[in-house]
């Protein structure tokens, strides 16, 4: 369960970007999330949907205990995200693209090496490893050095390690982003079975395709602000535009009028 309430964060910026972000900013600071409020429930995929800059990384930050609000409170697993980060930090997993991984280890190597600093014993590793290897494909470069590896097949790993501890909530920050299509359709297929095994999942994307196919419940965010807040299937019986990605622009039009 993640529960987020009236989150703020801002960032001061320099000159040079004050005047390339207008009235965004006009008082010098980026507004980048402004009084944000939503949960996440076990067994569901929680979609936050947005164009860049609009605030998606800043708050999936903050509920992974990298970054604290100026404001507002965050819950996760039961746990407020600040007074107890660490606690938070054994619950959940989180897969970003910024993330670097260790080009001279292997894969199985790196692997290993979240799952110890999760305390994971070797049994449950080997088991979990093995569960993982399997689903995404990945026996066939465990041993393989990263540097190695194509971009899909790094991507793969970067998720392996997000989830080697069997979390309860998990993370995923565009997770499909510059993935060729099998790769793709194996990370989607990981997200809907951790929903299966009653996780709590809250995901970041553009990709309409994907909101459609997994999204349970949807939040749109523009400008670090909440402008759609409910579940997927409201939104789709709401719609007054032919497609999902119509009537997005659509939603982001209204505001700006």
């Amino acid at each position: 369960m993640i529960v987020v309430k009236n989150l703020y964060k801002t960032f001061k910026i320099a000159k040079k970007q004050k005047k390339e972000k207008g009235s965004f900013c006009a008082d010098g600071k980026v507004h980048a999330v402004s009084g944000v409020s939503f949960e996440c429930r076990p067994g569901r995929i929680f979609c936050l949907l947005g164009p860049n800059g609009a605030g998606k990384t800043t708050i999936l930050r903050m509920i992974a205990t990298l970054m604290k609000p100026d404001s507002g409170s965050i819950e996760v697993a039961g746990y407020d995200a600040v007074e107890s980060a660490q606690k938070v930090r054994a619950h959940l997993g989180f897969l970003t693209g910024t993330t670097k991984l260790y080009d001279r280890l292997t894969t199985k190597e790196l692997v290993k090496y979240y799952a110890d600093l999760h305390g994971m014993n070797n049994t449950d590793f080997n088991r979990r490893k093995e569960e993982l290897f399997d689903l995404l494909d990945m026996n066939d470069f465990a041993d393989r050095r990263i540097g190695k590896l194509s971009s899909g097949m790094k991507q793969k790993v970067s998720i392996v390690r997000t989830i080697i501890h069997d979390p309860d909530v998990v993370i995923f920050d565009e997770p499909t982003v510059g993935l060729d299509v099998i790769t793709s359709r194996s990370i989607i297929d990981l997200i809907r079975r951790c929903k299966s095994k009653n996780k709590t999942v809250i995901f970041s994307t553009h990709i309409m395709s994907e909101v459609s196919f997994l999204s349970d419940d949807l939040a749109i965010l523009h400008e670090g602000k909440l402008l759609y807040n409910d579940t997927y299937q409201t939104f789709e019986d709401r719609m007054q535009a032919r497609s999902l990605e119509e009537e997005f622009i659509r939603v982001l039009q209204e505001e700006k009028s």
